[in-house]
């Protein structure tokens, strides 16, 4: 049993991880524990079970949970994974610990955060990523992975409610996420229109995802632009959604969820990085370094100053205008051209 119970970029990296279980270890029932939304994830992989824990139990209450795992009990599980170590996880994991079953718990490194993001001394040095600490929670439960043989999910097929939104296919298709959690991780709006209008000029189609009615305003102003670009907030189910990043040919993302989610397709990702840094251990599973995007760092020698990008120094709040919008369009063109 995998529990990850957080945001939808979080989970999508837990993706090839299962899959390397499942791939790996044929014999093994994997129950995958998450958000209900969730599922859409893992609904293709073979022998992969999906538990969606119902809305009351994200509350934390003991009783709450104690109820879930007796839920979970049920399912006659011989080891327990926990993927997030969290408060709600942490109480799981301790009862089917006390009822014999084997667990472990991921390493988040906090100590190695901390020093990544230190003032001074800076040591700019990559930490383990988030991926391989999963892997080596499977590793403590006897079930070493290699990540590196993992294969990745198929392209899905377009549906035609899908293809009546985006059309049939005749050019490259990029997916451009240009929002996140926190300002200091976003690439300014201006900027990233200056670089779909570079994109344009080599008849790319473009395709705009976010959530929420504000961004889907926004949105819809930066696709007007042009018939190439489509703005896909609020038009498709999630599983929609997935169906389409299956099919790009590139995705361009903040330190968000959409690079995740391609990336768990065999997607190229290009990210922009901001305040936070591909060193922290984020960056998109199987992405070169080379597809990360940074801000000038003589400028901003201080960089990372934050892990989630909730952190921000003086002066330090503009630090992704010294990513040019050439600079972006000349990557993209590098990655999809050669």
């Amino acid at each position: 049993m995998v529990m990850r119970l957080s945001a939808l970029g979080d989970v999508a990296m837990i993706v090839p991880v299962v899959l390397a279980l499942q791939q790996q270890y044929p014999q093994l029932k994997i129950t995958v524990v998450s958000r209900p939304l969730h599922r859409s994830f893992f609904k293709t992989i073979p022998g992969v079970h999906f538990y969606a824990v119902n809305p009351e139990h994200s509350k934390s209450g003991v009783f709450d949970l104690f109820r879930l795992y007796k839920e979970l009990s049920k399912l006659g599980v011989t080891a327990f994974a926990d993927l997030h170590d969290v408060l709600r996880s942490k109480v799981i994991r301790t009862c089917f610990k006390w009822n014999g079953v084997p667990v472990a718990s991921l390493n988040k490194g906090r100590p190695e955060r901390k020093k990544l993001t230190a003032l001074k001394p800076k040591v700019l040095s990559p930490i383990t990523p988030i991926v391989e600490r999963h892997a080596e929670v499977c590793k403590s439960l006897g079930l070493p992975i290699a990540l590196n043989k993992v294969k990745l999910l198929s392209g899905r097929n377009m549906s035609d409610s899908v293809l009546q939104i985006t059309g049939v296919k005749k050019t490259k298709w990029i997916g451009i996420a240009p929002f996140a959690t926190y300002e200091t991780k976003m690439y300014p709006l201006d900027l990233m229109e200056e670089t779909m209008q570079l994109l344009l000029k080599s008849k790319y189609r473009i395709f705009l995802f976010g959530g929420g009615k504000h961004e889907a305003i926004q949105l819809e102003k930066m696709a007007a632009v042009s018939e190439s670009v489509s703005n896909m907030a609020g038009r498709l189910s999630f599983d929609q959604e997935l169906e389409l990043i299956s099919n790009l040919d590139l995705m361009l993302s903040m330190d968000s969820g959409n690079g995740h989610m391609a990336a768990m397709f065999g997607i190229p990702v290009v990210t922009m990085w901001g305040n936070t840094h591909p060193y922290a251990g984020f960056m998109p599973f199987g992405q070169p370094l080379s597809h990360s995007l940074l801000p000038d760092l003589k400028t901003y020698p201080l960089l990372p100053t934050s892990i989630y990008g909730n952190k921000v120094l003086p002066g330090y709040s503009d630090c992704m205008k010294s990513i040019r919008p050439v600079t972006v369009a000349r990557k993209i063109s590098e990655v999809l051209e050669g």
